[in-house]
Parts: structure tokens; sequence; C-alpha cells
């Protein structure tokens, strides 16, 4: 099966804020670019609506909702207010992640193991409203066996680790061990393995050793690359570089 790419617009709505924050409207406009993003072959688009609204806005998510035609896949806390939007806007698969008001960006995986009561609950209502529930978490056994413990569809590697240290060979060569093992026993757990985190058109050759991915989310790495060749331009790169993952 063809590796998929999710492709995290967040950033795109990160520089708009820079200039427009609080307003009603400002560019660049994260929906046309999702929308663009489609259009050039983008298997799915993915959005963190955060709990303090830093970058993604209520306004972008419905419209999302409204317009894109592939899938649209809500990274949120697990947040009582976060859950009861995603149960109305029903998107095809909620990726539950943490946060932290202090980050740039979301650091480090989910603490599934310390949080089955919590996690088990919300993945219940997801489920129960047609929505398919992923866990991002490093490549960690013990949390990855508690994310298949609390009914999980999916798990998303945190690749943060692997895209800091794959530059220098042996740290390199250590995280990308820890996403095989990973995969291998999430697979065995009978979980699907979508990854990301920092992933860009220089280290994802090497994430094609992972077995079992059916997804890259992937958003800086292309906006940044769009900013001097395009959008639909940076999305095809990025598209062509995994299509020698051998599944």
């Amino acid at each position: 099966m063809p590796l998929k790419l999710g492709l995290n617009i967040d950033h795109v709505a990160t520089l708009r804020e820079a200039r427009y924050r609080g307003r009603e409207r400002g560019e660049p406009d994260p929906v046309a670019a999702a929308l663009a993003c489609e259009a050039a072959g983008a298997h799915g688009i993915t959005a963190h609506l955060r709990e303090d609204r830093r970058h993604i806005q209520d306004r972008d998510i419905w419209k999302l909702r409204e317009v894109i035609k592939t899938r649209l896949n809500l990274e949120m806390a697990n947040a009582p207010e976060i859950v009861r939007i995603a149960l109305k806007l029903k998107p095809e698969i909620v990726c539950l992640v943490p946060e932290r008001r202090a980050e740039v960006t979301t650091e480090g995986g989910l603490d599934v193991s310390g949080n089955i009561p919590a996690l088990t609950s919300t993945r219940k209502k997801m489920n129960d409203a047609g929505i398919d529930v992923s866990l991002f978490i490093t490549p960690d056994p013990a949390q990855i066996e508690a994310a298949a413990a609390i009914g999980s569809q999916f798990i998303e590697l945190h690749t943060g680790a692997f895209a800091e240290h794959f530059a220098k060979e042996e740290e390199g060569d250590a995280e990308l061990t820890r996403l095989i093992a990973g995969a291998k026993q999430a697979h065995s757990l009978g979980l699907k393995i979508n990854a990301g985190h920092g992933l860009n058109y220089q280290n994802l050759s090497l994430l094609h050793r992972v077995p079992h991915l059916v997804e890259l989310n992937i958003g800086h790495s292309i906006v940044s690359r769009a900013i001097t060749v395009g959008l639909t331009t940076a999305v095809k790169e990025m598209l062509r570089l995994m299509e020698n993952y051998p599944g």
C-alpha cells in the first residue's frame, strides 16, 4: 500500500496570526492552502486546534470540515472543550497529543500509560461518533502497549528525536532502531501506524526502513519549502520522496 501524506497546515496559520492575530480575516489562508495541497496530491489535511488557539482558529477548522475532499485529521489535547468540538466537527480521525502553553510546537509524546482511564473514555466517545483515534507517542514499549489497551485504532510515532539526530550516525541509528522496534510492536498488537514530527526532505529516505507505516504527517518542512518553490511543487517533491517506501 502506498505511503500516504497527511499535510499539516498549522504553520500557514502561524504566519497569518503573526500579522492578523484577533482579526476575522488575514493572509495566508490555511483553508486555501489545504485545498492547494489536496490538488497537488496530499492524501489528507492535518490541523491542530490548540486550547490557546495560537495558530488554527475555530473558523478555520469548521471551514476545513466543509470544503476538503480527502480526510481531516484533527490534532487535539484531551481537553473537555476540544473533545466537545471534535464530536460536533466529526473529522475522519483525531490524534490526541500533549499540550503545554510554553512550547513552540508539540514536544514529546502523550503519556498514555499514565492516563488510561481518561484516554479510554475519550476514545470510546470518538469511536461511538464514527471517528478513528490515533495517539501521538514516543516509540516506547510501555506506551505502545497502553495505546493498544485503550483500544485506539492508530498510533502516530513521534519522530522528533530521530529528526534531531539523524545526521549523527550513532545517535541517528539508535533512534531509527527505536522506531523500527516500535512499529513492529504496534503492528503485532493490531495498531495502524502513522509517523510525524520534524520530518523533512533530507531525513525522509532513512525513515523508509521503518516498517508498516500508513501515513506521514508533515507540515513545517513543506510550508517552509513552499516559500521558495510554491506549495504545489513542495507537496509534489515530498510525494516523490515517499514513492520509494517499500511498504
